[in-house]
């Protein structure tokens, strides 16, 4: 195989380049996150105001300074905890970060989880669950957050694909287009009757979250959305295996 013919020209090292390039941690200045024992109630309880969102005459000229703000954002009105949590999101995705990040955000998802759940977006619940992959304190933290993490990551590049084909997300395949030819990687197709690969891609992560009470209730929670979704290629996968079904039994 030439390097011209990679999807990605230069190969791994190009693709680490690429990930790395994106992880410089944050310029942090003068300033510093809470300490891991910040009380969380008081967080909980306090609500972000516009100003947050906004540049201050004293405000430090740091990295860490302009990102917060731009979080800040999109948290205007809710509490500070939930804010917090996208702050250490934030951080816990580069390579340095302060040292107490990590146990102040496991702390915040043991102790907090109901009023995250009820405040965060779908978009910072997926964020929440992708970091316990590198940050989890237990085996079933990490392993079931790698799992999530691949599964959303995929769903979102094969969902942006899809969506050039000019079909809603809700709107399956018909039956009379497919066209019979090799899969990547010389993959054997899915029998859409009697195939069980879609639920074995979700169940077994669900049942590894559960054997863990810290990431459980997120991993629940955005199982059972990934589930309830009118799009997406589970729902359409299912929609399809019905109608396939119905064309069998009137034969």
């Amino acid at each position: 195989m030439t390097e011209t013919s990679l999807t990605y020209p230069g190969g791994f090292a190009y693709m680490m380049e690429r990930y790395e390039g994106r992880r410089d941690p944050f310029d942090f200045g003068p300033e510093d996150l809470p300490a891991v024992d910040v009380n969380l109630g008081v967080l909980r309880e306090a609500i972000v105001p516009e100003r947050a969102a906004q540049k201050g005459p004293a405000d430090p000229n740091t990295s860490w300074v302009r990102k917060r703000r731009q979080i800040a954002e999109e948290f205007v009105g809710l509490s500070e905890l939930a804010f917090l949590n996208a702050q250490l999101i934030s951080n816990l995705r580069k390579r340095a970060y302060p040292a107490q990040a990590p146990a102040l955000f496991r702390r915040i998802w043991a102790e907090e989880a109901d009023h995250l759940l009820g405040t965060l977006n779908l978009r910072w619940l997926v964020s929440s669950v992708q970091t316990f992959a590198d940050h989890g304190e237990t085996a079933a933290q990490r392993e079931a957050g790698q799992g999530l993490r691949m599964l959303f990551g995929m769903m979102k590049l094969y969902e942006f694909e899809r969506s050039f084909g000019g079909l809603d997300p809700s709107k399956e395949h018909g039956f009379g287009k497919r066209v019979k030819t090799r899969l990547p990687l010389d993959m054997e197709p899915f029998s859409l009757l009697h195939g069980g690969l879609d639920i074995n891609v979700i169940a077994p992560v669900w049942e590894l979250s559960q054997k863990d009470p810290v990431i459980a209730p997120l991993a629940e929670h955005l199982l059972q959305e990934l589930i309830a979704e009118r799009g997406g290629v589970f729902r359409r996968l299912a929609q399809m295996r019905a109608k396939k079904a119905r064309q069998q039994a009137r034969k």
